[in-house]
Parts: structure tokens; C-alpha cells; sequence
């Protein structure tokens, strides 16, 4: 039976809540914020709120640590005036007033006399709510602020749905001066720890809520902080004031590697773009003990995952280049040595995804330390060869090269399942993920009739992948004295390109198949993964011509971007997660294969679609993707209900097919930057990129665009780089 949650305007059915159509809690819209290990989801109020499939909450290490926490006065919700998130994405800002109340002295308080003004954010493992309350009356008020809250300790993967069949239990609730502490004991062992603090005034903490006595003369106002600490195995975090927090992460913020980065255009809108996704990846990056980490999203991917971080970084390397040696130094600490079936294991190969969560940690779930990605490998040596080539950093090279040793060991050794020449996956365990490249739903694999393709499966993008790993690490060899493998390397890429063009392509799709099952016949299907193949220069030039040709055609190209797979196809599904969906990451590298071509119709397609697309979704944030409905005039694109946002890659893509539109190429070995065939489309009529530093270099540069060209004009250059631009 339903039952209705007190006060709130809640309605829980089994494990599903729904609220009252006339509450404004019908309102779907959240705001979020991460810093490191820790992130949030509050509604526009500011608050937590079981809603729909209890997505809110704030988490840390990938449990949930506050699933409700609800602000009332004298009893009442108050009215919402507005919420924002900043433009840095450190704090967000919510405004709200009083409705019409009955006092408890009998006498009304008239909608609109107190505004409630709260300014909250997260500072590793901890979250500041400061509250400014305001009485714009001309009688003094006597009410209190009362906060709800309640832990359920949830781990993010039951959060998402998987049912658990033991849980670790609750300890009672502790009161303390001015606050309150809730705990659980998982089946781990590790003793979690809410711990609820406010400061600046006095309160009242029992069981489930804290309460603030207020007073106010008319034009006072109080300020005060309710502080909600995450903490961990006995770790008690010291009380920080809002103030020193708020100062620490601005100082943070200005040292990221995306801090100096400087690039405006004469469109406001992709300003607007580019600058909420910058901010984006700003609180994604992780600090971790080897460098920075792109975490790969919100809220289901809030950690290091290796393909995300991967693509991410080469997203960013020409515009900073350390993100790259941090991800490259990270899972290079992380690859795996030794077998584990369970785990996806197998020495050389690079982690798909890590967990730090309960359910991690007692392998319900195997993703602790997780190697089911047939691509993270390969592009890890990719990344390696490209940050060389970006940065000529041969110290740090020299120090991962025993990684990148074990990695192309496993691509001839364990990715090569049967023998021919390419790379397959096949999951060791029935826990693992079917589907190990970047599309890894269950059906995303499949042939022209439907049917689900048998494994061992060879996808044809990774095959492209393995083959720009090794062409590109063939010349980092040669630099660090081991001729003999560069020359092998090269020998074994021109054999892959030939095998791969026999295997893969085909005339009647006008592109690469997107794979090859298990008895290495074609999955016939027209599919983004084809369009991945192109930057890697495994295609020849009258591939490259078919396959934009067919990716640019109206059952590919839906007017906002590329779809994951042709309208034509049997299981095409405009809202399914990878069959006909658009992907602004897998449209950016798609885009990143014209980087040094002539024709560049693919790339400004693109960045018009997604550029058009960034107007229509909250804060310009791209999300994870969209659904895959064609474009319709005057309408907006359908997006994907539970799509990531923010999500790296999809920052990233703004990036990469930037870099793609302007031809710009760098290579620090040769202190050069190379600009092929710039283009820009008709909304751009001028870029200029400021503190692009080369090596010991640093140059600004524009882009002016003219009805047949773009002009370019060097605006500044230090040191003795050389720029050599194709027209």
C-alpha cells in the first residue's frame, strides 16, 4: 500500500516515490556539484528528496551518505524564487522565501517577508550549507528552520537498482552539541559516519531533524551553516568554517591545468559552450596521488574510469597536455598483472573502471578493480605516443615504458583471442560486461537481421585504435634507442592496415563493418564506429571519402549529430543508449579524423549540431547523449532521460572538434605547430587562442573567417616555435 511521508508531499510505492501533481516537487530539474570523491544531487530547493528512482543525495566513495535532507519554516516548505549553479560550478545559490503562514502567536506572517538565501558546496568529503535568513518585514519575527534529514547508506550501485540480499545494519543516532550523527556498519566492516553540524547559531538536534530557533527585527538578518561530514573507517574530519573552505577550493581552481586556458570566438553561444564545459572538466578532474584523473561522470560514473579518462585526456592534449600524464601515470599504476578471470584480468591490460563502495569492496559487484574494456588498452599506448608527441617529455616516457612494454605484450598476446591479427573480447564470467567496447550494452553488438552477434567479437574501431597504438609508440621507440621494436611495430601496422581493409570493409555499407562475430563474418551495420576508424589513419582516402559520405546522410546525420547507428538498421531505436542515440564524445572523435584533411564538411557539421544543440539543454552542459530523433524545425532535440551531465567526454567534445575545424597539430619534438586547411563554420567568424604554450613557447593566435579562407594571424609568439599553416 502507499504510504504518505509525513510532511513532505511524497508518496512511496514499493521502491518507487512519486509526489502530488499540484507540489512543486513535480519539478524534475536538479543542480549538481562534485569535488573529488564526493558529489551531490539536490533538487532546486537547495534540498534531497526521495523523488522518482532516488537519484538525490550526497555521496562519498560511491555511497550515499545523506538521501534526504529538507529545509521548512515554522513547518511549512518555503516558495522557490531562483536557483543557479555559478559559472565555476563550485557552489550553487538558491533563493527562497516564506509562503503566507499562521504564527504561532495567532498572527499571519504575510507571503514574502523572510528571504531565505543559501549558498552551498562540497569540499572533499564535506558539504557547506551557508544560510542567510533576512526579515524584510516591519515586525519582528519569532519562527525557526527546521532541517529533515535521513542517511540510508546506500551504495551507488543499489542506488541504481541492484538488490542486495544482505546490508550491514544502522547504529543509533548520536545527538551532539549543535548536531547530529547517523552511522552504519557495512557487511566490510567500515563504520560510515553522517555527521551533521551547525554553526553560527544554536540548535536543537534529535532523531531525523535539527531545528533553529530564529528571531528577527524587522531589516535583521542571520547567518548561519548547517555542515553535513562524510566520514569513514573512524576518521573524524575537523570542522572547517565556510569562509577557509570556500577559499581552498578557489585556490584549487586556479591551479588546475585548465585554468590558463584562453579561447573566445565572436559567438556568444559557443563561448557560453565552451566555457561551462571548461568549468565542467575543472570539478571532474580528481586529485589523486599521481596526478589529475578526469572522473567520467555524474552520477553513475563518479570515478576513474580508463577508457573516459583515455579519451577525455586526448579530448584536451593540445590544450593541456598534463591531464594526459596524469591518466597515463594513474593506469599505468593500476594495470593489471596477474589473471583473474573474475576481474577480466590478464597482465598488461588497463582497468576499465574502479570502485570504492561496499559492494566493491565485498565483490558483489567485480568492478573494484575492473579490466573489462577491450579498448582501454590500445588506447593507453595511443594516449602515450600522443602526450610524447604533444609534450617530447622522454623522462616521463621512459618511466611508464615498462607499461607500455605489458600492454602491447597484451594486445599480440591475450587481446588476439584466436590468432588472426586482431584484437576480440570475450567476458570470463557471466558477472562481467557482454559488451566490452565503448557501446557496451547488452544488444549493441548485432548483425543486419537483429540477431546478437556470438563472440569472440572484434570491433573494427579497435582494431583502428591498435593500429594508431603502435604506429604512433613505433616513433617514441626510435627516440628511446629501441630501433629494433619501432621497426617491428611498423612492419606489424602495415600488415594490420591491409588485413583490417579485407576484413572490415564493405562496399555495400560504404563503410567498415561495425564488427566481426566469432566465425569472422561482417556485422553488417551502418554505425558510428566506422566514423572512430578515420583518425587513426588506417583507412585509405577513398575510405575516408565513402564512409564521411555515409555518416553525413539523413539516416545517419539526425541534424544535431552523428547517431550511434543508421535509422535503417533493424535494431535502430532513437532512444535506446547505444542504437541510434546521438554521443557528443563519439561525434568529436568522429570529427578528430579530419583534423589534417582538406575537406572538413564533417567536422563543421558537427560542431553546428552540437553547438546548436548546447541552447537547448540547462547550463549549455552537453550530457552523455541524446536521443536520436531527427532534427524537426522550430523544435528541440529529445534528450535521453537519464543521461550523465556533466559527463567528461562530453565536456571534452568542444575540445576536440575545435581542434579538428582549425587543422591544429602540434609536435613539441619538432617545436611546431601545424594548422591543416583551417575551416570554420558560418556561425564562427573569428577564434582566437591565447597562452597555447609549445614546450618552452608560448603563442596567441587567431582565426579570421572570409568567404572562400580563413586568415590567421599570429597576435603573439615567445621563443622560437615554428607555425606552418596548409591552404
Amino acid at each position: 500500500m502507499p504510504r504518505n511521508s509525513g510532511k513532505t508531499d511524497i508518496i512511496q510505492v514499493e521502491d518507487q516515490f512519486y509526489i502530488h501533481a499540484e507540489s512543486s516537487l513535480a519539478d524534475a530539474r536538479t543542480l549538481v556539484l562534485l569535488h573529488n570523491d564526493t558529489f551531490a544531487i539536490f533538487d532546486r530547493y537547495g534540498d534531497i528528496q526521495p523523488v522518482g528512482l532516488g537519484q538525490q543525495g550526497l555521496f562519498h566513495q560511491e555511497t550515499r551518505y545523506l538521501s534526504r535532507l529538507e529545509l521548512q519554516i515554522q513547518g511549512h516548505k518555503p516558495l522557490l524564487l531562483s536557483s543557479v549553479t555559478g559559472e565555476d560550478n563550485v557552489m550553487i545559490t538558491v533563493d527562497l522565501t516564506n509562503p503566507d503562514m499562521e504564527m504561532p502567536s495567532g498572527e499571519l506572517l504575510p507571503r514574502g517577508t523572510l528571504h531565505l538565501y543559501r549558498n552551498k558546496f562540497l569540499a572533499d568529503g564535506i558539504c557547506l550549507d551557508q544560510i542567510t535568513i533576512h526579515n524584510f518585514g516591519h515586525q519582528p519575527v519569532e519562527t525557526e528552520l527546521s532541517f529533515a534529514f535521513a542517511a540510508d547508506f546506500k551504495d551507488i550501485f543499489e542506488v541504481r537498482g541492484q538488490h542486495r540480499h544482505q546490508r550491514g545494519h544502522y547504529l543509533p543516532d548520536e545527538a551532539e552539541r549543535n548536531g547530529v550523527v547517523l552511522a552504519y556498519e557495512g557487511l566490510d566492516k567500515v563504520l560510515r559516519r553522517t555527521r551533521i553540524h551547525c554553526s553560527g547559531t544554536s540548535a536543537l538536534g534529535a532523531s531525523g531533524e535539527i531545528t533553529v530557533p530564529v528571531r528577527l527585527g524587522p531589516q535583521q538578518e542571520k547567518v548561519f551553516s548547517l555542515n553535513v561530514y562524510c566520514e569513514c573507517d573512524g576518521a573524524r574530519k575537523d570542522v572547517v568554517s565556510f569562509d577557509d573552505a570556500l577559499l581552498r577550493i578557489h585556490c584549487e581552481n586556479k591551479a588546475s591545468p585548465l585554468a590558463s586556458i584562453d579561447i573566445y570566438t565572436s559567438n556568444e553561444q559557443f563561448n557560453d559552450w565552451f566555457n561551462r564545459s571548461r568549468a565542467d572538466l575543472t570539478m571532474m578532474l580528481a586529485h589523486t596521488r599521481f596526478g589529475p584523473y578526469p572522473y567520467a561522470g555524474v552520477p553513475w560514473f563518479s570515478t576513474a574510469f580508463g577508457r573516459d579518462g583515455i579519451i577525455t585526456a586526448l579530448e584536451l592534449l593540445w590544450i593541456a597536455p598534463e591531464i594526459a600524464k596524469g591518466v597515463l601515470s594513474y593506469l599505468a599504476a593500476t594495470q593489471a598483472t596477474h589473471l583473474d578471470p573474475e576481474r577480466d584480468a590478464e597482465p598488461g591490460k588497463i582497468l576499465h573502471e574502479t570502485r570504492k563502495g561496499e559492494m566493491a569492496q565485498l565483490r558483489e559487484v567485480p568492478f573494484g578493480l575492473y579490466y573489462g574494456s577491450v579498448d582501454s588498452t590500445p588506447l593507453f599506448i595511443l594516449l602515450a605516443s600522443a602526450y610524447y608527441e604533444r609534450t617530447a617529455d622522454t623522462l616521463f616516457l621512459r618511466s611508464i615504458w615498462p607499461n607500455i612494454q605489458a600492454a602491447l605484450d597484451w594486445i599480440d598476446r591475450f587481446g588476439d583471442i584466436d590468432g588472426d591479427g586482431f584484437v576480440e573480447y570475450a567476458r570470463k564470467t557471466e558477472s562481467g560486461l557482454l559488451q566490452q567496447g565503448w557501446k557496451d550494452s547488452q544488444d549493441s553488438v548485432f548483425h543486419s537481421n537483429g540477431a546478437i552477434a556470438n563472440g569472440p567479437i572484434a570491433l573494427c574501431e579497435v582494431q583502428a585504435y591498435v593500429y594508431a597504438a603502435k604506429n604512433g609508440i613505433a616513433a617514441v621507440a626510435d627516440d628511446l634507442g629501441y630501433s629494433n621494436l619501432g621497426s617491428g611495430l611498423r612492419l606489424q601496422v602495415e600488415e594490420l592496415r591491409r588485413r583490417f581493409s579485407a576484413a572490415f570493409w564493405s562496399d555495400e555499407l560504404g563503410m567498415f563493418a561495425l564488427a566481426l562475430d566469432g566465425e569472422k563474418r561482417q556485422c553488417k551495420v551502418r554505425s558510428s564506429n566506422a566514423g572512430q576508424c578515420l583518425f587513426s589513419g588506417i583507412a585509405s582516402k577513398a575510405q575516408i571519402i565513402r564512409t564521411n559520405e555515409s555518416l553525413l546522410s539523413p539516416g545517419i546525420f539526425s541534424g544535431w549529430g552523428i547517431r550511434t547507428i543508421a535509422t535503417e538498421e533493424n535494431r535502430y531505436n532513437p532512444m535506446s543508449y547505444h542504437n541510434g542515440s546521438v554521443w557528443p564524445h563519439d561525434n568529436a572523435m568522429i570529427a578528430f579524423g579530419a583534423r589534417d584533411l582538406v575537406e572538413k564538411d564533417i567536422a563543421l557539421r558537427v560542431l553546428t549540431g552540437l553547438l546548436d544543440l548546447s541552447l537547448f539543454v540547462d547550463l549549455r552542459r552537453l550530457p552523455e547523449l541524446i536521443c536520436g530523433f531527427p532534427r524537426r524545425p522550430g523544435k528541440g532535440p529529445t534528450l535521453y532521460p537519464v543521461a550523465c551531465s556533466p559527463q567528461a567526454w562530453s565536456a571534452g567534445s568542444v575540445f576536440m572538434i575545435l581542434q579538428s575545424c582549425l587543422g591544429l597539430s602540434i609536435s613539441a619534438r619538432q617545436s611546431r605547430l601545424r594548422l591543416h586547411y583551417t575551416a570554420l563554420p558560418e556561425a564562427i567568424q573569428r577564434v582566437e587562442v591565447r597562452n597555447l604554450c609549445i614546450r618552452d613557447s608560448v603563442i596567441d593566435i587567431s582565426f579570421e573567417r572570409y568567404a572562400e579562407t580563413v586568415g590567421i594571424n599570429l597576435l603573439r609568439r615567445s621563443g622560437d616555435v615554428e607555425i606552418l599553416a596548409s591552404k
